[in-house]
């Protein structure tokens, strides 16, 4: 049988155990389940969990050497458990948060006034690589730009939840956050029955819904489409799944046409049918070959003008990745306390803007002790991790920064927070985790509850992305008797 009197979270903060042994309140039910469990039943349930993850298709791209391959999605039986008290919190500083990201957008491609002001200065804006001169002028319908965020959150070692980055361009991991439900629902189906575990599979319908809402032909039944790079995309399993799951089609660009009415039009063997709302999982650069890279093969030609004149609603908005810059993460307390004169409820991580010479030469001091971020990678990509890095590898990051300080801001190395997970030998050992909820905005707000838990599965590691080795668990949202 399990003896949780022998796991050791070293120091870090746990998810589950708030004392060695001593289970969250929260986690008590699950802690108690396990504990009646020994290796092999643990090992048996880790089988059905990948037998299930096949048989179901759940699958990732991983791009390598030049070459593409489809790996299973690497999946942790063991959830992380959050109280529903906390998250109740969190939720309402989710909304906040893109609640006033919505608004700066809004403002910087119209009337600027935050820079005007002085508090957002206007060479971020000027050096920014996904500000979009193409989109000044344009007010969305609900004023809504990032229908569709992702923000990372991380539990420091005090158990402080932070946000860590906001992902308002193309977020992707929703369908994986839905299907390690189902998953984890196969393995412990006895679980469900005694706990009050809050459900996450109405993010299709709530998608849906705001998908709806951003219609420009009030009344009708909208005409909805989710537009994919195609099957070689990394996240082509998601949009396969969230299309199949709202009942919409899955187009790619060929399959659309702006008319001379500057309308879009699925073309199909029945003819043109008008498409009011395009959920794009394409990136801004590529959509339109007409306002922007014209050899684009992936985009509609004409859909820019089309989304400008207000006939078709796009999600998210093009130009809206340029509050999606680590830089600009940096300004996000005071963007709140601008648009909404409140102070953030969830705190960012302490950053330093390398832009800043102060800043920069601390950065440039201590990058043995920092981690620096590129302003606009995504999936952990051109990040220096410098307690882990060697001399050669801090001196050409060094030289990077010096060449454009703009590009680059630097935040301490957390202690990130740890969670019980099954390893090769059904040991189970601490793993470090973030979370990335994900938040819909349109008529509305709705946050997921919980969201997609991503687990550096390699001993030690803070990197949690699947491409790099991380892998997942289910997110348990309890209800806890006071």
């Amino acid at each position: 049988m399990l003896n949780w009197s022998d796991y050791d979270p070293n120091g870090f903060y746990d998810e589950l155990f708030e004392a060695r042994g001593k289970a969250r309140p929260s986690a008590q039910a699950l802690v108690d389940y396990l504990a009646g469990m020994n290796r092999e039943e643990l090992a048996d349930r880790r089988v059905a969990a990948d037998l299930a993850i096949k048989s179901m298709g759940i699958t990732f791209t991983v791009y390598t050497q030049g070459s593409m391959l489809d790996r299973t999605w690497p999946f942790d039986i063991l959830p992380r458990i959050i109280d529903s008290r906390e998250w109740a919190r969190t939720q309402a500083g989710l909304k906040q948060r893109v609640q006033a990201l919505n608004l700066f957008i809004q403002d910087i491609y119209n009337d600027k006034k935050i820079i005007k002001d002085g508090v957002f200065p206007v060479e971020l804006l000027e050096q920014s690589v996904n500000y979009r001169p193409q989109c000044e002028g344009m007010r969305p319908k609900h004023g809504v730009w990032a229908h569709i965020c992702g923000s990372d959150l991380v539990r420091d070692g005090d158990g402080t939840l932070y946000v860590l980055e906001d992902n308002l361009r193309v977020p992707s991991g929703v369908s994986y956050m839905v299907e390690n439900r189902l998953v984890t629902k196969r393995v412990f189906p006895e679980l469900f029955a005694h706990s009050s575990i809050l459900p996450v599979d109405e993010y299709p319908a709530e998608l849906y819904e705001m998908l709806a809402s951003l219609s420009p032909r009030d009344g009708d039944e909208p005409v909805i489409v989710l537009l994919t790079p195609g099957i070689y995309n990394s996240a082509y399993f998601e949009h396969a799944y969230l299309a199949q799951q709202m009942g919409i089609e899955l187009v790619e660009g060929p399959d659309l046409v702006v008319g001379d009415d500057d309308c879009v039009y699925l073309r199909s063997v029945e003819g043109l049918t008008r498409v009011d709302v395009i959920y794009r999982r394409v990136d801004d650069l590529f959509i339109d070959p007409e306002a922007f890279n014209p050899d684009s093969m992936l985009g509609v030609r004409g859909l820019m003008r089309a989304w400008l004149k207000g006939n078709v609603g796009l999600a998210n908005a093009p130009g809206c990745g340029m509050a999606d810059d680590k830089v600009v993460y940096a300004y996000v307390p005071e963007i709140i306390k601008y648009y909404l004169d409140q102070d953030a409820i969830i705190p960012n991580v302490p950053s330093f803007l390398c832009h800043r010479q102060q800043d920069c030469e601390h950065v440039l001091a201590n990058l043995d002790k920092l981690v620096v971020k590129p302003a606009n990678e995504s999936g952990g990509s051109g990040m220096l991790i410098g307690p882990r890095s060697n001399e050669s590898e801090r001196k050409a990051f060094a030289e990077q920064i010096r060449k454009n300080p703009r590009n680059y801001m630097a935040q301490p190395t957390l202690n990130l927070s740890v969670c019980p997970t099954v390893c090769d030998d059904s040991a189970i050992e601490p793993r470090h985790l973030d979370l990335r909820p994900f938040i819909l905005s349109g008529e509305s707000q709705y946050v997921t509850m919980g969201g997609l838990t991503r687990v550096a599965l390699v001993k030690g590691s803070l990197v949690v992305n699947s491409s790099q080795g991380g892998g997942s668990k289910d997110t348990w949202i309890v209800e806890v008797e006071d």
